[in-house]
């Protein structure tokens, strides 16, 4: 856990979301004492209640924003709601954490970004938006002297998360184009180097 001592880990779903429990004990045992709790990030006073709420003895000292939302459709037929829908939890909530962070003496703020944002993909308008955001948020907060880290992942090769409704078909189709999976090994390791 790279020394921190203490991390808060935020969801919309908090301790409520599959795998939750398993991973809070996987990094206490790693030495960390962990707190899960809801909160949508893209909610901008839900968020600033959060943060007002860290204890001064623990102080928030670094980000690192996952959120991510599919709902691939054509730009013909692409509607306001599903654009907002994968908009909201990428482009709103980081520029939340962006704003209501800057009063912290951050030593990282990492963005979870993808390579759709790069390459595309048939039906991902908004989703590579969204990645495009963040990629851009990332240099905004570097050319201000910030804490910036935007990392543009492949998919990761997991039954869970922004893949796992996908067929086996689906996965040799994309092998076919050279980018394969991030595996559950390599992607910590990958993400270490990268910090």
């Amino acid at each position: 856990v790279h020394g921190v001592s203490h991390l808060l880990i935020v969801s919309r779903s908090g301790p409520a979301a599959p795998g939750a429990g398993a991973l809070a004990d996987d990094l206490a045992r790693l030495g960390a004492k962990v707190t899960i709790t809801a909160c949508d990030t893209a909610d901008r006073q839900a968020l600033a209640a959060l943060l007002a709420a860290i204890p001064d003895e623990h102080p928030l000292t670094g980000v690192v924003h996952t959120a991510g939302a599919l709902d691939d459709s054509l730009i013909p037929v692409l509607s306001p709601e599903q654009l907002a829908g994968v908009l909201r939890p990428k482009v709103d909530a980081a520029w939340n954490l962006h704003e209501l962070t800057a009063g912290h003496d951050l030593s990282a703020f990492v963005l979870f970004s993808s390579i759709a944002g790069v390459v595309g993909g048939p039906g991902q308008s908004s989703y590579a938006a969204a990645n495009v955001f963040l990629d851009a948020l990332a240099a905004h907060r570097a050319d201000q002297g910030l804490a910036a880290t935007s990392l543009a992942w492949g998919l990761w090769d997991s039954a869970q998360g922004m893949g796992g409704h996908l067929s086996a078909a689906d996965l040799k189709r994309i092998a076919r184009t050279g980018l394969l999976p991030v595996t559950e090994e390599d992607g910590p390791r990958l993400l270490d180097t990268a910090l």
